[in-house]
């Protein structure tokens, strides 16, 4: 068994998109309408799904936002300049929410940023890079 993709509803597919691969640097793989259903799918990610995983992002034509709840934590992403990707995402639109420094009570370099729809993403610096 492996782990394929997480799924994450959006509100608005284009705006998503353009985050996911413009700002975080992911590929649209794939992305197909379901017109009868009323909902788009399209998957982005860093490599073939064949061999990674993805994420789904699920666009439902007639609802604009969603109520995160309080059950969902994060997605993370290895960088190896944590510091740097912060500056990056910024540059380009994306959201910081945590700047990039140690974790609290540990050496790990760790930030937070933000997707378009609240989700938050986790970047953690590759090892060996802790400054």
């Amino acid at each position: 068994m492996r782990i394929l993709h997480t799924m994450l509803r959006v509100g608005d597919l284009q705006r998503s998109l353009d985050f996911y691969t413009n700002v975080l640097g992911m590929k649209l793989l794939r992305q197909k309408d379901y017109p009868d259903g009323k909902f788009t799918l399209a998957f982005v990610g860093y490599g073939e799904e064949s061999e990674t995983a993805v994420l789904e992002l699920t666009h439902n034509w007639d609802t604009v936002s969603y109520d995160l709840g309080n059950g969902y934590g994060h997605i993370a992403l290895e960088v190896e300049d944590a510091y740097q990707a912060c500056e990056t995402i910024k540059a380009k639109g994306g959201k910081v929410v945590r700047e990039a420094g140690p974790m609290k009570h540990g050496n790990t370099v760790i930030a937070f940023v933000e997707d378009p729809d609240g989700y938050k993403i986790e970047l953690i610096q590759a090892k060996g890079r802790e400054d």
